[in-house]
């Protein structure tokens, strides 16, 4: 089921590789559900040998593991706003793991970011659920450090940009607070994550952009 605007999810499942808080009421009421993620911990020395592995670089400033594949490898990290050396770091979650990384860049050249966009014109329930999830990030890096911005990351609020923030934001939070990012997950886990980097038990593409529209919302086949 697509929405009106014509966007077809299908379609963008398994496209020819190439390059790259809360939530609104209406999205997090009927969205939210428990999912096989992992709780937020500190980073171990392994975690690190890992996800040094995973960048092809010492990371900087990790303060947590903020999710953990269902294989067990640390794939999204906390990370301080401001780095060791005082460098303004403003995206509060890194995506690490390559297979999500390259799905990210994958969806990102599937033209998946600009329907998305396209879709905040149209979709005011789905505009407010993705400003909330702007807002709920910025909330939480602030509490941490305020870096003197209401930039976040990911594009948010206004537009689509980078699927790498906005999958990492959902991975990090679970479904319900970032809709376009649980959207990119979706179709990741449809595009053969499912089980391995991406909780067997995330919500399908379609019934996370149902909760958007709420129950009864005429959209077209």
């Amino acid at each position: 089921m697509t929405a009106s605007t014509g966007h077809d999810p299908v379609r963008h499942r398994r496209p020819a590789e190439r390059g790259c808080g809360a939530a609104a009421a209406g999205y997090a009421s009927t969205a939210h559900v428990e999912t096989g993620r992992t709780q937020v911990t500190a980073p171990t020395e392994r975690d690190l040998e890992i996800i040094a592995k995973q960048l092809g670089r010492e990371p900087r400033g990790v303060l947590a593991v903020a999710y953990r594949t269902p294989d067990g490898l640390p794939a999204v990290v906390k990370t301080a706003p401001r780095l060791p050396d005082g460098t303004p770091f403003p995206t509060l979650y890194y995506l690490t793991d390559p297979r999500l990384t390259a799905e990210a860049s994958r969806q990102e050249s599937a033209g998946v970011m600009r329907e998305m966009t396209e879709r905040l014109a149209t979709e005011p329930e789905l505009a407010a659920a993705y400003r909330a999830a702007h807002e709920s990030y910025l909330a939480e890096r602030n509490e941490i450090e305020s870096l003197g911005t209401d930039f976040t990351g990911g594009g948010m609020p206004e537009r689509v940009k980078c699927l790498h923030v906005l999958i990492a934001h959902a991975l990090a939070k679970g479904p319900g607070v970032n809709p376009f990012g649980d959207e990119a997950v979706a179709l990741a886990a449809d595009n053969g994550l499912r089980g391995t980097a991406i909780a067997a038990d995330w919500p399908a593409y379609e019934w996370i952009q149902a909760s958007t529209h709420g129950p009864g919302t005429d959209r077209e086949h």
